[in-house]
């Protein structure tokens, strides 16, 4: 038989089998049952269907990892809304751009961001504004939950409990098709203007089926929410989370401090978190030697650039947790790869870091393949490399309102795959490695260079707090590795270690005609809100004075 895969038979399951079983720690203080979250949900259904909303509005979500971002994503898909999430982070003309270009009908925002949409009203479509503390967008007080006692602003922003209260729990759920688009995520936009991501209630479905199945969700986890929401919804664990009848346990940001103190207090057994948030608790953990873990065994999920080995090390060996190692894009739901394939290590074998490293096999129901100019598959020799494509059921139906974009991207080397971009190579296993992005890749003297090696390798130094390697131009052979580095003292002026110190380290360590070439200490690196590092603006840096972005090694 044939049944529809819908997003919202998530919250569906959760509040037949775990109607009374705790689903929410508020960052407000408050608990939540799956009961308590599926009446709040279906409040804000009839709430938006009593103020227009229909089957394929776009409603959008401007919020931390609280319950009320689970609220209104949940109470917006329930009508066939689309559920569009927006990255904190961003300026008002970011947001200005997006929710012109998707015509969104309604949005809920955050109290600590709702001033960023209310200083552009008058330039978007928008009628329906939703806050969780109406006082604090017009600079009032808030109460000690940070919500205010008042309905309605002067200004027209409704209070988000009060809007609950008010509707009831009576709502009309349309006739849905696992073919509708229910989701927009918006791409963090590195080059040109966001794009967004449009999403089936399929895609979303099987994208949370196999994350539930690769990253082994149970109902007994307690999941810590140090992954913004809005990232491709969270990687998909509002979904996961939810369906699974697991425990979400909300922040308001990322803390390394408050990190280690929920893991004790609420026995938290799952997360995820970027590179730079492994970093962040490495250093909390130097200095404060916390508990790593409380009733229960943690594991950890990072994605993005393989951490250093030295970091993986230290999460595993000093910390106790299990890390593994996932990779995707936003177009891609996100996750199509992981590096948890236990049959190719051995948990006790240092061996099992180099594995790790790797964003390694592909997702169950997932086609990943690297492939030349040509879209042949190049060779298992771990040496030869090409350009990562992808197909599957959760990869995106298109980007909204850009068919050329997503022409282009679903058929430049091969057709009918989407092409991430990234440059990688494959193992005998058929375990993928990324070695760059396609325009960052060194190409010195007419020898490849991964910056990904280069950077893992000024990582061990201990004057490195973090570091990105581009290639700069040379005379002598076209392009040479240059690395900006961010020194462990935080001083640029005083790093504590020379630039050939560095030079010579990278050269001990790696093939000579790798070694770094150029060091130039930084402060910081620029990143874009999601925290990836924007390897462009560091190459215009360099390559300014040049005719073209490229060396001619």
């Amino acid at each position: 038989m044939h049944k529809p895969l819908l997003v919202t038979d998530f919250l569906d399951r959760a509040r037949t089998h775990y109607a009374d079983t705790e689903a929410v720690v508020a960052t407000t203080g408050e608990r939540y049952t799956y009961a308590e979250l599926a009446e709040r949900a279906d409040r804000f259904s009839a709430a938006l269907q009593a103020r227009g909303i229909e089957k394929g509005d776009r409603v959008a979500v401007l919020d931390p990892n609280t319950h009320y971002h689970l609220e209104a994503a949940y109470g917006s898909m329930q009508l066939g809304a689309v559920h569009m999430p927006l990255n904190y982070r961003l300026t008002p003309e970011d947001f200005s751009y997006m929710l012109e270009d998707a015509d969104v009908d309604a949005i809920y925002a955050d109290y600590e961001y709702a001033g960023k949409i209310e200083s552009i009203r008058d330039e978007v479509p928008t009628e329906t504004f939703i806050t969780n503390d109406v006082d604090a967008v017009e600079g009032g007080e808030a109460d000690e939950a940070g919500r205010s006692s008042s309905d309605e602003s002067d200004s027209g922003w409704e209070s988000f409990d009060a809007v609950l209260e008010e509707a009831g729990t009576e709502y009309d759920r349309p006739e849905m098709a696992e073919d509708d688009i229910i989701t927009i995520n918006y791409t963090s936009g590195t080059t040109g203007d966001p794009k967004g991501v449009c999403r089936t209630h399929r895609a979303e479905t099987i994208h949370a089926y196999v994350t539930c199945v690769h990253q082994g969700i149970g109902d007994d986890d307690v999941y810590l929410w140090t992954l913004p929401m809005f990232h491709v919804n969270g990687w998909g664990h509002i979904y996961a989370i939810t369906g699974m009848g697991a425990k979400h346990v909300c922040t308001r940001g990322v803390d390394a401090g408050g990190i280690f103190e929920a893991i004790q207090t609420e026995d938290v057994s799952y997360m995820c978190g970027a590179p730079t948030v492994l970093n962040m608790l490495i250093d909390y953990y130097g200095e404060n030697d916390p508990e790593t873990t409380g009733a229960n065994d943690v594991r950890i999920a990072t994605a993005g650039s393989a951490p250093p080995e030295a970091t993986i090390r230290t999460v595993e060996d000093e910390f106790g947790w299990y890390l593994k190692h996932v990779y995707g894009a936003t177009e891609t739901g996100p996750l199509i790869t992981t590096s948890d394939a236990r049959r190719h290590f051995d948990d006790d074998s240092r061996d099992r870091f180099a594995v790790k490293k790797r964003q390694g096999l592909s997702f169950l129901g997932t086609e990943v393949r690297v492939v030349d100019e040509d879209g042949n598959d190049v060779p298992r020799d771990n040496s030869t490399v090409g350009e990562i494509v992808v197909s599957g059921n959760q990869v995106m139906e298109k980007y909204w309102n850009k068919p050329e974009e997503t022409e282009a991207a679903f058929s430049d080397r091969i057709e009918g795959y989407y092409h991430m971009g990234d440059l990688a190579v494959v193992d005998e296993n058929g375990m993928i490695s990324i070695q760059d992005r396609k325009k960052d890749i060194i190409i010195s003297g007419g020898e490849n260079i991964s910056s990904i090696e280069l950077e893992d390798t000024l990582f061990e130094h201990e004057a490195v707090s973090d570091v990105a390697v581009i290639p700069a131009p040379s005379e002598e052979w076209g392009e040479t590795p240059k690395a900006f580095v961010v020194p462990a003292n935080g001083d640029p002026d005083e790093p504590g270690v020379t630039v050939d110190e560095l030079v010579e380290f990278t050269r001990d360590n790696l093939a000579s005609y790798k070694a770094v070439k150029r060091v130039e200490f930084v402060e910081q690196l620029p990143t874009t809100a999601t925290g990836k590092v924007q390897k462009y603006e560091l190459r215009e840096q360099e390559w300014e004075d040049e005719d073209q972005m490229v060396g001619q090694g």
